[in-house]
């Protein structure tokens, strides 16, 4: 009898659930795992790996619904380059690939999608979707890997192509599209698949004009010194160092602005040391606030809190910024007597009234004790520790040890990279194509380096 009523009782709820599914009101039932699988090739037309491919048309089958195609430029790599890239379209689960170029007989073509295959639900990429086919009577099956390297940084970049051509000589990737290109992902390695055996020049390019050609000495370019050697034996151990000859204008813009009516502009400084204290390793500087034309340094005088001039300082003018120079006592209160006619601008006005400043040197507390010791670094490269923050070089010294000491050292954190600076002239230099000189390489070492104030800051670099 008991199961009777449970029976009935289950009834009774299909039963209403039909009901509300009869209904004209559509719900979606929530709940359940979030798919986050891409889509699936089903089926193709012609399959994958046809050879004596002679048609013009690719149909592509997947178990999903397929997003519209975006940034096709971008992300369509064809190889060997065509001339006219394919069309894509997408309809419900299919992709269309209509071929608008001339195939050349005996070759193998690969078609890469990079991102552009993703279903419409969730948005899943099938990344890198290479579909390949022959017009001979075999596919080629040789591959060439590397990875591409910021010269000046050590780090990679994503949006770098790699350009491969075949049989080629040292001008063709100034002036025509490479046979071969490869994406280079978020860890800087590239592979071309499906080549055939044969002699190929290798270049890396940041196409910033979308010419596929290395026509602006701005742009990124790196370059192998000989020609690379495809066959059965596959080398892995390719690096390309990318430089940019020449730093790339910022746009400027050409409109003049009229200045605004007001008072005229009183001539006046800023300090370096506003608010905060002295560097004990570095010059003063004050910052004028318009071109100086006259200038006068026995009207800036240094003295100590009791106003008795200290001995040994040089004052001195670079640009609209004077200096001082002083061997600073540390935890030492200064004064700064800047007399009004000290410096003059353009029409000969000077500051309204003379100014002091009251400052304080810092104390060797305020500094870190920073000591690294380095194994297997090459002293014949004229190694250069560089200590960054953010995009800036802030420090950099050369090594010429394999231990290196700083008592008073600025604390904060850094990045660090080591410049193997050539022909040892204290910078980085970029290569030059037409020269056919490399650049110089740095390395960004993995881990940064976090300086304490008042504290014995230690590290073993292991290069």
């Amino acid at each position: 009898m008991k199961v009777f009523r449970l029976l009935f009782a289950l009834s009774i709820v299909v039963t209403v659930a039909a009901a509300f599914s009869s209904c004209g009101q559509i719900g979606s039932i929530s709940g359940g795992l979030k798919d986050t699988l891409p889509p699936v090739l089903v089926s193709s037309t012609p399959k994958p790996n046809t050879v004596h491919f002679t048609g013009n048309k690719i149909t592509l089958n997947f178990d999903e619904y397929i997003d519209e195609p975006l940034d096709i430029q971008s992300n369509l790599l064809v190889s060997p380059y065509p001339k006219t890239q394919p069309e894509i379209r997408t309809k419900l689960k299919t992709v269309t690939v209509k071929i608008k170029d001339t195939l050349q007989p005996n070759t193998t073509y690969a078609i890469n999608f990079g991102k552009l295959i993703k279903d419409v639900n969730e948005g899943n990429v099938l990344k890198n979707f290479t579909y390949v086919f022959s017009t001979g009577n075999y596919i080629d099956s040789l591959s060439l890997a590397g990875r591409v390297e910021i010269a000046e940084n050590g780090k990679t970049d994503s949006t770098l192509l790699v350009l491969l051509y075949r049989d080629a000589v040292d001008s063709t990737v100034q002036h025509s599209k490479p046979t071969y290109m490869a994406f280079v992902n978020g860890k800087g390695y590239f592979l071309f698949t499906n080549l055939p055996e044969g002699s190929y020049r290798l270049y890396a390019l940041k196409d910033n004009d979308g010419g596929k050609t290395y026509n602006s000495k701005s742009e990124m370019f790196a370059f192998m010194d000989e020609p690379v050697h495809v066959t059965n034996q596959m080398d892995t151990s390719i690096v390309l160092y990318a430089y940019a000859e020449e730093k790339q204008e910022k746009n400027v813009s050409t409109s003049v602005l009229k200045p605004k009516p007001g008072p005229f502009k009183r001539l006046k400084f800023t300090s370096d040391v506003a608010g905060g204290k002295q560097d004990i390793r570095e010059n003063m500087v004050l910052d004028f606030n318009k071109p100086i034309k006259t200038f006068d340094s026995t009207k800036i005088i240094l003295t100590d809190t009791n106003y008795n001039p200290v001995k040994g300082y040089a004052v001195s003018l670079d640009s609209d910024k004077v200096f001082i120079k002083n061997k600073w006592i540390p935890d030492f209160d200064y004064r700064l007597i800047v007399n009004k006619a000290a410096v003059a601008d353009s029409t000969d006005s000077i500051m309204v009234k003379t100014d002091t400043l009251h400052f304080k040197s810092k104390a060797e507390s305020d500094y870190g004790n920073v000591v690294l010791r380095f194994s297997h670094l090459d002293f014949a490269k004229h190694p250069v520790l560089q200590f960054i923050q953010g995009d800036d070089i802030k420090y950099a010294y050369p090594i010429t040890s394999g231990e290196w000491r700083n008592k008073l050292f600025t604390p904060g954190e850094y990045e660090l990279r080591i410049l193997f600076d050539d022909n040892n002239n204290g910078k980085w230099d970029p290569g030059s194509y037409e020269k056919k000189r490399q650049p110089e390489k740095v390395v960004t070492l993995p881990k940064k380096i976090s300086i304490r104030e008042n504290w014995d800051n230690e590290s073993e670099i292991n290069l």
